[in-house]
């Protein structure tokens, strides 16, 4: 089975390399596993990448690739546009032409974050900025080339989430790099979310897509193809992300000059940004949960803490902060 990973330098990219690792240990024979990154091909290219999936013609394609500096869009919209709407845009076009499976990702800034409400997968799209307005197409896009192209052979399922953490620069990293020398931080209190792990993600992401029978070959659920909401269990706020994290990293022993009770709250007011940000960005994930349920796969959404408190940990014992 060959399987086409987008993104590899990212902190998803990265995640699904190091699960893929372990998913297909000791049956590597049976996949053929290609990882493109920044170095290997311009992402904004779609000439290039139309010809890397004609050669190589994957079963599986995984496009764990965004332009995610919020800010920067407002300038750059043109590269925002091609490599959050335009790629997956071709990516679905051809897993809908050569029935393949396409698994995308998109982000809680397709909403406009008002309310305290839970957002369901159906509920109307408004983002705020451009980064939001690029994911919303890329989203469009893909809805758009499956229900053209009718083939009982090609899935997709976008899967919708917040606030990523892994391997690479993320907010609890710089967190605990200015918790070291500072005595007092302040961090947004009004803005709520979920902090969403990407080794979790990717390792949801293989629940949902492999079948993996010791008995047989590996194979392709026949999931129902659509937009799903994947973060884990409960809610917080980056201020409540902040004071988790330096308490985690000062239980496991790092060597912090910052209390979490110096992290001072403040509203989002005080700490403007070229772009503007979803206030809530709660995501209900009842319809995954159903979904994979009906595959006979059992789910795993953890409280967002406890996956922090692993991260966290692991960061320290690694000395990585």
């Amino acid at each position: 089975m060959k399987i086409l990973v987008i993104g590899k330098d990212g902190q998803l990219g990265k995640a699904f390399q190091k699960e893929f690792l372990s998913l297909f240990q000791g049956r590597l024979s049976e996949v053929d596993i290609r990882y493109i990154g920044r170095q290997d091909c311009d992402l904004a290219d779609l000439g290039a990448l139309e010809k890397i999936l004609e050669d190589f013609q994957p079963k599986v394609v995984i496009n764990a690739a965004a332009y995610t500096a919020v800010d920067k869009a407002e300038e750059e919209v043109e590269l925002s546009f091609a490599i959050n709407a335009a790629l997956p845009g071709l990516l679905a076009k051809y897993a809908a032409v050569n029935g393949a499976y396409l698994l995308h990702y998109s982000t809680d800034y397709v909403f406009d974050g008002q309310g305290s409400i839970f957002y369901t997968e159906d509920h109307p799209v408004s983002p705020l900025g451009i980064y939001g307005k690029s994911k919303a197409e890329g989203e469009r896009l893909i809805l758009e080339a499956f229900s053209k192209i009718k083939s009982s052979q090609a899935h997709y399922a976008i899967f919708r989430t917040s606030w990523v953490y892994g391997d690479g620069a993320n907010f609890i990293r710089t967190i605990l790099r200015l918790a070291k020398d500072r005595p007092e931080l302040k961090v947004i209190a009004d803005q709520f979310g979920v902090p969403t792990s990407a080794q979790w993600l990717a390792e949801l992401s293989s629940d949902f897509m492999f079948d993996l029978s010791p008995d047989s070959s590996i194979a392709l659920r026949n999931f129902p193809s659509g937009i799903y909401h994947a973060v884990p269990a409960g809610e917080t706020t980056w201020h409540g992300l902040a004071c988790k994290a330096v308490d985690i990293a000062k239980v496991a022993g790092a060597n912090l000059l910052l209390e979490a009770i110096n992290i001072k709250p403040i509203p989002a007011t005080e700490y403007p940004l070229p772009a503007p940000r979803p206030m809530n960005s709660r995501m209900s994930t009842q319809k995954l949960q159903k979904a994979l349920e009906g595959l006979g796969v059992v789910s795993q959404f953890p409280q967002w803490d406890l996956l922090v408190r692993d991260y966290v940990s692991e960061l320290t014992k690694n000395q990585l902060i």
